[in-house]
């Protein structure tokens, strides 16, 4: 059996996890929770290790695993992360302008004409390809028996060609150049599970499983797929230039999670309700909306589909109506983003209230 440090229920927890893959449920909903030891706030690194300087980021998550309990089904993910437009830096592009700010970065639009760029691919020996799987590799030997290493989101098909050529212009292109458009996203289809793979065998996964930046576990192949692009787009070009590489990346995988991503993106929620392989719907309502407690009937409506759904509870209380309305099952409870719960003792509570109530 498996044995991880900081987590002495690994094989408790891949158990709640196969059940909630198959739509089942053992005693309860899925909690991901993580309670502080102490007060002083140990944040792991959001990004990190573009510098080179791959152990430093490490030590500063183990760090946080210490200081850390990582309770129910949670569990210590690190994330080697170069921020969301990281595929664009991995192609055979000779000269892109990267912006490192704070907690994030992105590359600066650069293509002018599409008949100027050539075939999109990745390039093994770009410098920072090379140096994204280093991380990898170094991350899966460092934390070893100690925390798992979680699949980046790769932002793919038109969320790489809305990085190079800028939102408004893609959006244009659409319309005037779709048949070219289409091109380039047949060209670059692969680069998801190209780079899936490569990661998949640098962080060590088949030993260990898989996990996302929504931090949940498969023992197979999972990750959560995206394109924030879709909020700017209507059905039918979504239906034309979105779906097919949205299914494409769900076929590939074993287990899926697909983030939808503010009120711009529920207008495509039917067709992805329509792909098979996507289990499960993360919805963010996005800044300045109201929180999850508002969104019950988006939540009746993707489980009725057959599709989970991740809730955040802004506290204990919202979660018990959550249960009440949604029931148990396709069903998975995470705090920490827009509430939570400071001590050991209110988690056990509530523990005990889920099997009790379900």
């Amino acid at each position: 059996m498996q044995k991880l440090k900081y987590k002495d229920d690994f094989e408790e927890v891949k158990k709640y996890f196969s059940a909630f893959w198959e739509g089942e449920i053992i005693d309860r909903p899925i909690l991901i929770l993580n309670i502080p030891k102490t007060e002083k706030e140990i944040l792991p690194p959001y990004i990190s290790g573009y510098d080179g300087d791959f152990k430093t980021p490490c030590e500063k998550f183990e760090e946080y695993c210490e200081n850390t309990i990582f309770f129910a089904e949670s569990l210590p993910f690190f994330r080697p992360y170069f921020g969301p437009d990281q595929i664009v830096y991995f192609l055979n592009i000779p000269e892109i302008e990267i912006v490192f700010d704070n907690r994030t970065a992105w590359v600066k639009p650069f293509v002018e004409r599409w008949d100027d760029i050539g075939k999109l691919e990745i390039d093994k020996e770009n410098e920072w390809f090379k140096k994204f799987i280093e991380f990898h590799k170094f991350a899966s030997i460092y934390g070893d028996g100690k925390f798992l290493i979680s699949v980046n989101d790769l932002h793919a098909h038109l969320e790489i060609l809305r990085a190079i050529r800028g939102s408004e212009n893609l959006c244009i292109d659409l319309i005037e150049r779709p048949e070219v458009i289409k091109n380039k996203l047949e060209q670059i289809k692969d680069i998801f599970i190209e780079i899936y793979e490569t990661l998949y065998i640098a962080g060590n996964m088949k030993k260990w499983g898989t996990g996302g930046w929504i931090p949940f576990y498969c023992e197979g192949k999972f990750a959560v797929i995206q394109c924030d692009f879709i909020c700017m787009i209507g059905p039918e070009m979504f239906r034309k230039f979105a779906l097919p590489y949205i299914e494409y990346e769900a076929n590939y995988l074993d287990r899926s999670i697909f983030h939808l991503d503010g009120p711009g993106a529920l207008k495509h929620l039917d067709d992805l309700l329509s792909i098979k392989k996507i289990d499960a719907i993360q919805w963010v309502p996005g800044a300045g909306n109201k929180p999850h407690i508002y969104w019950i009937e988006l939540f009746k409506k993707i489980i009725k589909a057959k599709k989970s759904v991740i809730i955040y509870p802004q506290s204990v209380e919202e979660l018990k109506i959550f249960h009440k309305e949604l029931g148990a099952k396709r069903v998975a409870y995470q705090f920490g983003i827009y509430g939570g719960i400071k001590n050991l003792k209110e988690a056990e509570e509530l523990k005990k209230w889920l099997i009790k109530n379900t």
